[in-house]
């Protein structure tokens, strides 16, 4: 059976898996905070439907408190341990939209249905909520576990451990660059995504996590790393990692991967 992704931009993607649909850190906002949406129409309402949604850590562009309000009631939601502690709007949003929301730690596993489950894995990356502070909850990774084991990454840097502590999977969903002019520690660019992919050895993989936000004000500042890194993360794989099938979608395109 298939696995169906669709990237609606950012890191924002639906896994559909088994008859499931698994949303990986909604952000559905024309605009927010010094961002705007700069490639790719704002998801439609039915973007926001799925059986799962996963969130990857604190920060506003993984968590962001009014595109989860757009689930619909009852859907799961996992969240970092630690998570409505550290921002208190989770639990007024996850109230007031009826959210069944667990707080999950790297190892932990989350059953579904059908067999079909969530795992939770660990991230290098800063994930605190504001840029100072303390680290309240860890930044997360996920895998998906159904007809196929699905990688989201969430926001990390390489590390050695990541293939041993991810596990075998068959399709990575990497992050390759992300909303400013330059990448900070606990990240990952194209070349280093390109490299963990070799690791992880899946057999398929899809850019995210790029060419969708920028600064208000910031068009001209080193364009090359908004429009370019889905395409650099091809290029690197076809040297680094040749035997994995990488697929490139556009903002809304759904892609179906054996």
């Amino acid at each position: 059976m298939p696995v169906e992704i669709t990237w609606w931009g950012h890191a924002t993607c639906t896994v559909e898996d088994s008859g499931l649909r698994f949303l990986t850190d909604p952000l559905f906002a024309r605009r927010f905070a010094h961002l705007r949406r700069r490639r790719g129409a704002v998801p439609p309402p039915h973007a926001a439907e799925a059986d799962v949604a996963v969130v990857s850590h604190l920060h506003s562009d993984h968590l962001h408190l009014p595109s989860l309000a757009r689930l619909a009631p009852g859907t799961r939601l996992l969240v970092p341990r630690g998570a409505r502690r550290a921002v208190p709007g989770l639990a007024r949003v996850a109230t007031s939209r009826g959210l069944a929301v667990t707080e999950v730690a790297p190892g932990d596993v989350v059953p579904v249905r059908g067999g079909v489950r969530v795992r939770a894995v660990s991230a290098r990356h800063d994930g605190r909520r504001l840029p100072y502070g303390p680290r309240l909850a860890p930044a997360l990774g996920y895998v998906i576990e159904g007809a196929a084991r699905t990688y989201f990454a969430g926001d990390t840097g390489l590390f050695d451990t990541m293939a041993d502590e991810v596990g075998p999977v068959d399709v990575a969903l990497l992050p390759v660059g992300g909303w400013g002019p330059y990448l900070g520690a606990g990240h990952l660019d194209a070349g280093r995504a390109a490299r963990a992919l070799a690791d992880l050895a899946p057999a398929a993989a899809v850019p995210v996590h790029y060419g969708t936000y920028w600064p208000i004000g910031m068009d001209a500042v080193r364009p090359h790393e908004f429009h370019a890194p889905g395409e650099e993360f091809a290029r690197f794989a076809g040297r680094l990692a040749p035997k994995v099938t990488v697929r490139v979608p556009d903002h809304g395109e759904r892609v179906l991967l054996p």
